[in-house]
Parts: C-alpha cells; sequence; structure tokens
C-alpha cells in the first residue's frame, strides 16, 4: 500500500510533471512480467498509456498479462507472431510496434521498460522531475541491482550512460536521434544514449534511486560466460578503444566471478577484432565514443596513481 503522504504527493505532481508512456518488448518473461507489472500499476504517477507487446513469446507470458488488462484500461497488450530466433533487431521492431500505438497521443516522454524489474512505487515520479527541472535532459535513467551486482559500484559506465532495462527519452530528443537502431547483435540501448550526448543532448543515471533486475545482464537463454564474451565483442564492434577495453578486462577479473568474466570479455573483443566484424556505427559516432572513454581513463588513473580518493561516478560525468 502507498502512504497517504506518499499519495498526497503524487497528486500535487499530476499536473506540473511531463506526460509519459511506457513501452515494454517482451518475450518469454512469464517468470518475471508480473513482478513488473505490479511495479508499474504501483506508480504515484501512471503513464497515459502502457504498451506490452508480447514479442513472439513460446511461453504463458500472454496469460500472465492479460488479467491486469480489464482493470487498468491504461495497459495494452500487442501479440506479435511467434517465432524461434531471438535477437535485438527484434526488440527494437517489436518497441516500433508498440511506438505505433502511443502516437496518437500527446506525451513529453517515452520510455522503453524491460519486463524482468521491479521498481520503487515513485521511480517514474522522481525520473520525470528531473526532465522537468532540465529542459536540455533528453535521456534518464537510475543505476540498478541484480543479485551479486550493483551497477553503482561493479560498472565503469558512470552517470553519463543509461542502462537499457529502463531508459526515459525526453520525446524531441527520442525524434533526434532516430529511434532506436535494430542492430542484431545488440547495443541498441548504448547507441541510443550516446547518439543522444553526440547531439547535445544531457543524459543522466541518477544514483538516489535504484530498480531490480531478475536476470543478469545478456544471460537471457545463454551463460554467463558467453554473456561476457559477447559484450567483448560488443565492445569491438561498438568502437571501444583497445586501452580501454584492456582496462574493462582487468576491472572485471578483480571482480566476482573473478577472472572468468573478465577473461570471456577480453576473447570477445580480440575475437571480433581478428574477424574484423562488422561495426554498424558511423565514423562520427566512434570517434566521440572513443574520446569519452580515454577521458574516463585518464580521470581513473590520475586519481588512482596520485593515491587521490574521488567519487568515480561523479568525476566521469563532469
Amino acid at each position: 500500500m502507498i502512504s497517504s503522504e506518499v499519495e498526497k504527493t503524487a497528486m500535487q505532481n499530476v499536473g506540473t510533471l511531463p506526460r509519459y508512456v511506457l513501452i515494454t518488448p517482451a518475450r518469454n518473461e512469464e517468470e518475471f512480467i508480473e513482478k513488473t507489472i505490479e511495479s508499474v500499476i504501483h506508480q504515484t504517477y501512471l503513464p497515459l498509456k502502457w504498451v506490452i507487446v508480447n514479442d513472439g513469446s513460446m511461453d504463458n507470458m500472454a496469460s500472465r498479462i492479460e488479467p491486469y488488462l480489464s482493470k487498468y484500461d491504461w495497459i495494452e497488450l500487442v501479440n506479435l507472431p511467434v517465432r524461434k530466433e531471438r535477437n535485438f533487431a527484434a526488440k527494437v521492431h517489436a518497441f516500433n510496434a508498440g511506438q505505433e500505438r502511443v502516437k496518437h497521443l500527446d506525451y513529453e516522454v517515452i520510455g522503453n521498460l524491460d519486463s524482468d524489474v521491479s521498481l520503487d512505487p515513485d521511480h517514474f515520479e522522481f525520473l520525470l522531475t528531473k526532465f522537468g527541472e532540465d529542459p536540455r535532459l533528453g535521456v534518464a535513467g537510475t543505476v540498478f541491482r541484480e543479485e551479486g551486482y550493483n551497477s553503482e559500484t561493479d560498472s565503469l559506465e558512470g552517470q553519463l550512460h543509461v542502462s537499457g532495462q529502463c531508459q526515459i527519452f525526453r520525446r524531441p530528443c527520442f525524434d533526434e536521434i532516430g529511434g532506436y537502431f535494430a542492430n542484431k547483435a545488440g547495443g541498441i540501448d548504448w547507441i541510443a544514449v550516446t547518439t543522444a550526448r553526440m547531439k547535445g543532448w544531457k543524459t543522466r543515471s541518477y544514483r538516489e534511486k535504484s530498480f531490480f533486475h531478475y536476470r543478469h545482464l545478456g544471460t537471457a537463454e545463454r551463460s554467463v560466460f558467453a554473456a561476457a564474451f559477447s559484450y567483448g565483442e560488443k565492445d569491438y564492434y561498438l568502437g571501444g578503444h583497445p586501452l580501454w577495453e584492456l582496462f574493462r578486462v582487468c576491472f572485471r577479473m578483480v571482480k566476482p566471478p573473478y577472472v572468468v568474466e573478465g577473461l570471456a570479455l577480453g576473447l570477445g573483443y580480440g575475437w571480433a577484432a581478428l574477424r574484423r566484424l562488422h561495426r554498424p556505427i558511423s565514423k562520427e559516432l566512434m570517434a566521440f565514443h572513443r574520446h569519452e572513454q580515454m577521458r574516463k581513463l585518464r580521470v581513473i588513473l590520475k586519481n588512482t596513481l596520485t593515491f587521490q580518493s574521488m567519487d568515480k561516478f561523479t568525476l566521469l560525468s563532469e
């Protein structure tokens, strides 16, 4: 139950916060989808519309969603044909199918929400307040937690990157970057956020709040080692600088499960480089990305070598 004080605050904010819509591409998420739904229906500030796109699931996920449709008329389920193939381009196509269902609505912010997360009741109220405070904020989100992992302390991304499990875009920003790029191998959330920065929008992952992600990143239908190898490949084809990748590999080696994940990451990057894997991004975006990586690396090394204490994420977001 939401407290009366929280309800009062939510009512006061209804007339001032940006109007928003949510889209959730979901596939074979029978185990977690209800947790996500319960999180959204208990938000202190509800979306105009939430479109859940059943992207060809082969489990009973749709039956988990259907009971909510009669209770909440702002939730809509779109069922796409069943398919065996799983890739990130299909996720973008599912998102676009959901976006079609909201194009007639007068909204200011659009969110991409995964179907295996749990959020605090004021998660979206918090983020939408940030959009109201800064007209140049283009993409916003928060840090996240998984079992044995916290993106605030176990990631090198810093405050500028917004994790793909819950990304909230100002509508003009999303339009300017051309939405999500349907790259089969992945990186769709990274490309969107980095392109937004390249075009002059601010992006921010806030530390004041977090959400819980039930499935470890990249492990849907594959092992942790395979996921790390795939992330190494992705680091290469998204234009990651070799020096930054070496630093990232070393960083992951000293984190649980120790050595193995960092080794897989490095092997993935090296194997992609040997094959000269196709890079789907522009030279302009790759140069921008590498400039950001080298800037972050200089900050980290400078503070490490001079034994200065630092808030890693604050420094990397300046």
